[in-house]
């Protein structure tokens, strides 16, 4: 999984077994360690359950977080369905961008990255 954060947006890149861990109600989950620390670490995860109505984030304990309600996720995974979209509000006429999406295979080759479980390009 690949996140990208610019300003107030987060974009989440999935892989085919990636989106079906999702899908599966399984969290999927990456880490990023500044140091050998075990405090220095921000790990960033989806979540998606029956039990959510709506998309949210939040960070805690160093963890990104977002949980998606599977309903969305089912349908996004299952079709051609890019992505799944969401501006949070954060508060001072604030929102939070929230882009999760399938990652597909570069038109050109990179031989540098492994994209075997990437999505076929559409």
């Amino acid at each position: 999984m690949k996140l990208r954060i610019r300003g107030d947006s987060l974009r989440f890149r999935l892989t085919q077994s990636e989106a079906s861990k999702l899908a599966g109600k399984i969290k999927v989950s990456e880490s990023v360690h500044f140091s050998s620390s075990p405090n220095d670490v921000l790990t960033y995860s989806l979540e998606a359950s029956d039990l959510v109505t709506g998309i949210s984030a939040l960070i805690q304990s160093g963890e990104i977080l977002v949980r998606l309600p599977e309903s969305l996720v089912q349908p996004w995974f299952s079709t051609d369905q890019v992505g799944i979209e969401h501006d949070q509000p954060i508060g001072s006429g604030r929102t939070l961008h929230i882009l999760i999406e399938k990652d597909f295979q570069c038109l050109e080759a990179r031989p540098e990255e492994d994209q075997a479980d990437n999505f076929p390009h559409p």
